[in-house]
């Protein structure tokens, strides 16, 4: 595993991430506040439901990486 790979979000996942979501909860972030987090595969659809289900504002892209 390399040091600068980033890693699933989700709890006890440890695979590589590949979609970076965005999001932010309106009742304590300003409008232009965003969190993000980063998924794999598997749970990219778990993680944005999650968010979906507390009305939060949520976009989900591609996970950018920088090449080295």
């Amino acid at each position: 595993m390399s040091d600068d790979r980033a890693e699933c979000s989700r709890a006890g996942c440890h695979d590589a991430a590949a979609w970076a979501i965005r999001w932010r909860n309106p009742r304590i972030h300003a409008a232009d506040r965003r969190k993000t987090w980063v998924a794999c595969d598997a749970h990219v659809g778990y993680l944005r439901e999650f968010l979906r289900a507390r009305d939060f504002p949520v976009e989900v892209a591609t996970l950018e990486r920088e090449a080295g």
